[in-house]
């Protein structure tokens, strides 16, 4: 299935293919103030339909996953990094994908904050 997602004013808005089973809700410092709920995807099965440039990047801590954000409103609709294996991933923001039932989506809890 084909989700469309996008940040609150649609500046930065992408499409990604794939069966959305589950999300993970992380603790670490920067998930919990976002309140994001995220579906992690191969980034072959992701599609920035907007310009990248749209896009800023906030990196911290081990500078391994580039947090994107919206230049505009400020809303976080995706991360880029790579998994334990080295291949390119996304992380998805679910709350920003159009036609979900979030109450549907079952969540698991990682505990980033140890990590």
């Amino acid at each position: 299935m084909t989700y469309r997602g996008s940040c609150h004013c649609g500046q930065v808005a992408f499409d990604v293919e794939g069966e959305l089973t589950g999300a993970m809700a992380c603790n670490c410092s920067i998930c919990q103030r976002k309140g994001s709920l995220l579906w992690f995807v191969p980034s072959a099965q992701f599609t920035l339909t907007t310009p990248d440039a749209d896009a800023g990047t906030y990196l911290f801590n081990k500078h391994l996953i580039r947090h994107r954000f919206c230049r505009t409103c400020g809303i976080h609709p995706y991360a880029e990094g790579r998994d334990p294996k080295g291949n390119e991933m996304r992380a998805i923001n679910i709350r920003c994908l159009e036609g979900i039932d979030l109450e549907a989506v079952p969540v698991t809890h990682f505990d980033g904050r140890s990590k």
